[in-house]
């Protein structure tokens, strides 16, 4: 079941001294992070976002109500999430949150090779952390072994290569 907000970042300090907040993005960047009008805390209540910017790889942000150094303090450490409906993704790509868990079957034979616990960004494509039975397999999320990703059906349909699940050469 997808979860409606979805965890975005923390908190990690104050910028400056009129309110404005550093947030550690747990998204794929911080100009991602920026782009949203509203974020979450941990109980569901909105944050407006009165003014966000990228500044050294986190997101600066300044919320509605928040107008000193002390207010934003008090803020340290807190979790932020955005809404789903918020977040505008590109064809084909997900929520990390919405492939843990999911099965991973072999596309023509339907064998179960395990269930996704991790998804590894490595720059050039992710990988998928697969276990089964307390063995992990690092699967690559390319198009030749990738075959079709069923997020509401909670599988992906691989067709793996030799030696991923197998001590084949």
């Amino acid at each position: 079941m997808k979860k409606q907000y979805i965890e975005a970042g923390r908190i990690v300090g104050t910028h400056g001294l009129r309110g404005e907040v550093r947030i550690d993005p747990w998204c794929d960047s911080a100009d991602f992070l920026c782009g949203f009008k509203r974020l979450y805390d941990s109980a569901g209540r909105e944050m407006k976002v009165k003014r966000a910017r990228v500044h050294k790889n986190v997101a600066v942000v300044l919320f509605a109500g928040t107008d000193t150094i002390e207010q934003a303090d008090l803020l340290r450490g807190r979790i932020v999430y955005i809404d789903r409906n918020d977040a505008v993704l590109p064809e084909g790509v997900n929520f990390i949150q919405d492939l843990i868990g999911l099965s991973v079957q072999d596309a023509d034979s339907g064998i179960v090779y395990g269930t996704v616990t991790d998804v590894i960004k490595t720059g050039a494509n992710d990988v998928y952390q697969v276990e089964k039975d307390g063995r992990e397999y690092l699967l690559p999320v390319i198009p030749d072994v990738v075959i079709e990703k069923d997020i509401d059906g909670g599988v992906i349909k691989i067709r793996p290569i030799k030696g991923i699940f197998d001590d084949e050469d």
